[in-house]
């Protein structure tokens, strides 16, 4: 007998999944709801969360909307202008406030809108095209209608994390920012009497973190870009294929070169980067729909009718309640804390400001998005409802539900995946230095070590086989939810004040007197 000897790939997978097998099943474990159904516990931490902080702050997701809309738009940008506050480096708050923040309020390193941009670029991604491809299948149309709905619930966990990740930050000498959950959870904790519980969740925050940058900040992303590259250019059996290395350096090589220049860089790529993919995308989504536009009341009828099933697929209702919810949150990442880091960047004096901003993100990305990607694969008839489909083949079964209206499609979709994947490494390594950042210093080495590690990650993400990738990437992401709603739920008042503040502002019509005479800015608090 021949024993087949492993390839190099193969190799990377087994020693990769051998490591990380008991980590994954911890965080995965499942609260059992009888027969064969259960629901992962992280998954009804986050639910029950966004839930909650929907109810706390009044719909601020729907009430707010509009106002967030017009902050990106910059129609508030007035209130930004005038003289930053000067405090001094032993008071630990000012009128509550942090005098970090207060120091470098107005400056900031990033537009609303590219630190919008930033973030999105990490949340709309792969997972988009081939998860709702799995959810579908495995619920049915109906899961679509629950996506949305955690997508909806999700934008008000976003204002809250993204809110506090601008009131904690901190700034070097250089003005450099460094926020995110790490800041939030240790000051803000601090400032609540409970410095001790602050620093540990903070440090199991910024572990974590450092995990999901790797995982499926860049590997799960690298992965599946490879894996769609295969299909669509027909490589699955030519050289490439058993070759996923040489696809991982390259994209290394790429990436490595902006990340090299912060958060700036990072910035203007991706605010050029992401209106192209997205347009990209959508375009080949309206135009299937286009082409189909009287099979589409059809399609919302599957969606609402499968939504509330007491038969079917996975259990009927509840099955299909778990997939939508489940790909949703693994898709928006709504408390997960990572979109906090991104949105501390920003120039701005008011931290509800960019809180607002933030929760247009799993609007964009799981309302807008996924509902397209769901009704183009309904539309098309590509479900086999009740199959149990693999990452690798959800990102096919999508490509070949576009390729039904153009035969070149799935051509146009493998550029799309390509810059989905590009995107979201380079802003979840921007995630990920600031976590270690938090662990090792600020230093040039520290840097450079994190940075290179980030690159030689990507190389591994393309050689080893998805499902590896897969659970390692999910299970480090969702250990952050933890101690990030901890912090959410302890600070939520701190949030609250905010936005009052926020309001009160544009109720008085501060704004418009800031156009005549910049300097109220030292007289609003």
């Amino acid at each position: 007998m021949v024993i087949q000897e492993l390839t190099f790939d193969e190799k990377i997978n087994n020693a990769f999944d051998g490591a990380t097998s008991w980590f994954t099943d911890a965080i995965f474990a499942e609260i059992p709801l009888g027969g064969n159904l259960g629901i992962p516990w992280v998954l009804v931490v986050l639910i029950v969360g966004a839930a909650f902080f929907t109810l706390y702050f009044r719909f601020v997701n729907f009430r707010d909307f509009f106002t967030a809309i017009k902050v990106v738009k910059g129609d508030y940008d007035e209130l930004e202008q005038g003289n930053a506050v000067e405090v001094s480096d032993a008071v630990s708050t000012v009128d509550g406030d942090n005098p970090d923040t207060i120091r470098v309020e107005g400056d900031g390193e990033v537009s609303h809108f590219q630190a919008l941009t930033a973030a999105v670029s990490a949340t709309v991604g792969l997972g988009n095209i081939a998860g709702v491809a799995i959810a579908l299948s495995i619920g049915g149309a109906g899961a679509t209608f629950w996506m949305v709905l955690v997508g909806l619930l999700g934008m008000s966990s976003k204002f809250v994390e993204c809110t506090l990740g601008v009131k904690y930050r901190e700034v070097n000498a250089g003005g450099t920012i460094f926020g995110g959950p790490m800041y939030y959870l240790s000051k803000g904790l601090n400032d609540k009497g409970l410095k001790k519980l602050g620093k540990v969740l903070a440090v199991v925050f910024a572990v974590m973190c450092i995990g999901g940058s790797f995982g499926g900040g860049n590997m799960f992303q690298v992965n599946q870009a490879f894996k769609l590259f295969e299909y669509v250019t027909g490589a699955e059996d030519s050289f490439i294929s058993g070759h996923g290395w040489i696809f991982g350096l390259v994209m290394a090589i790429l990436v490595g070169i902006v990340i090299i220049g912060g958060i700036k860089k990072i910035a203007k790529v991706t605010d050029k980067i992401v209106p192209v993919m997205m347009v990209l995308y959508i375009l080949a989504s309206l135009t299937i729909l286009g082409l189909n536009y009287n099979e589409i009341p059809h399609a919302f009828t599957e969606i609402w009718k499968g939504a509330f099933s007491p038969q079917g697929v996975t259990g009927g209702f509840v099955g299909v309640l778990i997939q939508g919810f489940k790909r949703a949150a693994f898709s928006n990442e709504a408390g997960i804390g990572s979109a906090s880091i991104a949105h501390s960047a920003v120039k701005t004096q008011y931290p509800a400001s960019e809180g607002l901003v933030a929760l247009l993100e799993p609007f964009i990305d799981t309302v807008i998005v996924c509902t397209m990607t769901a009704l183009v694969l309904i539309i098309t008839g590509q479900l086999n409802v009740g199959a149990q489909l693999s990452d690798e083949e959800g990102v096919i079964l999508t490509a070949t539900a576009l390729e039904t209206g153009i035969s070149w499609f799935p051509y146009l979709l493998s550029v799309a995946v390509v810059l989905f994947a590009f995107s979201s490494m380079i802003s979840w390594s921007y995630y990920g230095y600031q976590a270690w950042s938090y662990l090792f210093g600020r230093g040039k080495r520290t840097e450079y070590i994190y940075k290179i590690l980030f690159c030689i990650f990507t190389v591994v993400g393309a050689a080893a086989t998805l499902g590896a990738v897969t659970d390692f990437s999910d299970a480090m992401i969702f250990a952050m939810l933890v101690p990030n709603m901890i912090g959410l739920f302890i600070l939520r008042k701190n949030v609250w004040e905010e936005l009052k503040r926020y309001r009160q502002l544009i109720k008085n019509g501060y704004w418009l007197k800031a156009k005549k005479n910049p300097a109220i800015h030292k007289n609003i608090k």
